[in-house]
């Protein structure tokens, strides 16, 4: 067994660390990834705190790389600038962690071993799995990450992960060559986009538990800052991403009872709300009749929808890609 755990050891294993006002915990960080690691990329966003030339003064790891931004992309496009450069340089899983010390490096191997040993094309961390964890964490974090995960679920159409904002990360190298990196948002938006642009591959997405330390490093991240820019990327997603399965690249009994169920729904609200109108202005009441002719496709149309969300989490991909596609 111990044998098997250490197959990620035989794969070039790149970390990328996006850095932005996190000089107080970068250097224990990297001080903490595994040796087996083979090249530790450092992407400075344009930090005040100058965080490349604070790593090079004060680490001689001859694995560490240093990369600069001249103005601020966002932890989104300061961690696909590591991507890049690894994937330049030949590395085959690409871990993606913060430098703030909320992400324990020592687990490292727990994402990459699912990827190293094929039966997983991305694996992220997931703060809500066990339950004393949950417990412990800040009550606003805890709704939000709630409501983002159901939105997120909707969006990417990866039903049985949590946690889609959660920033450790691993994907293999090859996946991760077939990405639209110019699409991918560079914001905060980033993660929970990489999900649906994966989705659109068919890559099979794994959850790894993790404990978050939630120390004394502020996060820049703040959700009344960001909500809009959420709302509109899982609703674009949302949309593109049934159009895209189950209309432009398939069509089945699924595509069939979406368009049945919205022509339903439609046709019973439109023809109610008039209906309705209609008798408030007389002072008289609908006939039965035509209630049920407003409610029965109501009805029938939520039903439909219903089933439609049942297929859509039935087909989460389960076949790892990334032995099947060449790197681009």
């Amino acid at each position: 067994m111990a044998e098997k755990s250490a197959m990620w050891k035989e794969k070039r294993v790149a970390v990328v660390i996006p850095c932005f006002r996190v000089c107080g915990t970068i250097l224990s960080v990297i001080r903490a990834i595994d040796p087996s690691v083979s090249a530790i990329y450092v992407v400075d966003d344009c930090c005040p705190e100058q965080s490349g030339k604070f790593v090079r003064e004060n680490i001689s790891d001859s694995r560490v790389r240093i990369l600069s931004h001249a103005r601020n992309l966002g932890v989104g496009g300061a961690s696909l600038t590591g991507f890049r450069k690894a994937l330049e340089e030949g590395a085959e899983i690409i871990v993606k962690m913060d430098g703030d010390g909320q992400m324990d490096p020592g687990l490292l191997p727990h994402f990459v071993t699912p990827i190293a040993e094929g039966y997983a094309d991305y694996t992220k961390g997931n703060r809500f799995f066990n339950l004393e964890d949950v417990a412990v964490m800040p009550p606003g974090r805890l709704v939000g990450n709630a409501a983002l995960s159901f939105a997120a679920k909707l969006s990417t159409g990866y039903w049985h992960v949590f946690d889609p904002t959660n920033g450790y990360l691993a994907i293999d190298a090859a996946v991760f060559s077939w990405l639209p990196v110019g699409k991918i948002d560079s914001g905060f938006f980033f993660e929970t986009d990489m999900l649906y642009r994966l989705n659109t591959l068919r890559a099979v997405v794994v959850d790894i538990p993790m404990t978050a330390v939630y120390g004394a490093t502020e996060s820049n991240f703040k959700f009344s800052r960001e909500a809009f820019r959420f709302v509109r990327g899982h609703a674009r997603n949302c949309m593109s991403r049934i159009f895209y399965n189950y209309f432009l690249r398939d069509f089945n009994v699924a595509s069939l009872e979406l368009a049945l169920g919205i022509m339903c729904l439609l046709f019973g609200g439109v023809f109610g709300t008039i209906r309705w109108v209609e008798g408030s202005i007389r002072d008289a009441f609908n006939s039965s009749g035509t209630v049920m002719l407003s409610a029965l496709p109501i009805i029938l149309g939520t039903m439909l929808l219903l089933a439609f969300v049942a297929y859509d989490i039935e087909s989460v991909p389960r076949l790892p890609i990334h032995k099947r596609l060449p790197r681009k």
